[in-house]
């Protein structure tokens, strides 16, 4: 089997990347870890305390081909795997050739919105039925470029990809690598073929 590469600016990545509110959530939860220690319930109470204080806004300028759009989100989140997607509930609408991981991409765009509201979209991504939360956005592209609203003086975003977090210069530019990545499966795991498991 096999799985095409995404990429962001200069880096390659497998499952996902994102702006926003989820960089800041890895980060500060390596923090309460460092902290507090590992566990489950550390990495939940960082995840509630960063959604919850989320309040800053990004102003995104977003080209996807003939296709522009000026936007204001808490985050950005882009999916290279089906599977992952489809644990959210977050698939978009198949408007492009291939999937998610097979030729295409998955862009999440989350609208602000106040503390209930954000509490409300958390439940629902943790039943698997975020697509069908208010104020989430998808759609499928195979290349993306985003041009920031940056503060005075400010050359650089923060962003994650596949649990890396890194500040890159703007624009940034997110697109399907062509030469796909091939894997190999597990035995014995047929109804699993869209978790990736080994580089060949």
């Amino acid at each position: 089997m096999f799985q095409h590469l995404g990429a962001i600016n200069d880096r390659v990545f497998l499952v996902n990347a994102s702006l926003g509110v989820y960089p800041e959530l890895l980060q500060d939860r390596e923090a309460y870890k460092a902290r507090f220690g590992r566990s489950r319930w550390v990495a939940f109470v960082a995840a509630c305390a960063t959604v919850l204080r989320a309040q800053r806004r990004l102003r995104l300028h977003i080209e996807t081909g003939s296709s522009v759009r000026d936007v204001q989100t808490l985050t950005l989140f882009v999916g290279n795997n089906r599977l992952q997607l489809q644990q959210f509930g977050a698939e978009p609408e198949d408007t492009l050739a291939g999937t998610p991981g097979d030729g295409s991409m998955a862009a999440l765009i989350l609208r602000p919105v106040g503390t209930l509201s954000m509490i409300g979209l958390m439940l629902h991504g943790a039943m698997g039925r975020l697509g069908e939360a208010g104020g989430v956005e998808g759609f499928e592209f195979h290349h993306m470029v985003v041009k920031p609203t940056l503060a005075p003086g400010r050359r650089k975003v923060v962003v994650a990809f596949d649990g890396e977090v890194a500040h890159m210069r703007a624009p940034i530019d997110i697109r399907v690598l062509d030469k796909p990545l091939y894997l190999l499966q597990a035995t014995g795991a047929a109804n699993t073929t869209d978790a990736p498991e080994t580089a060949a």
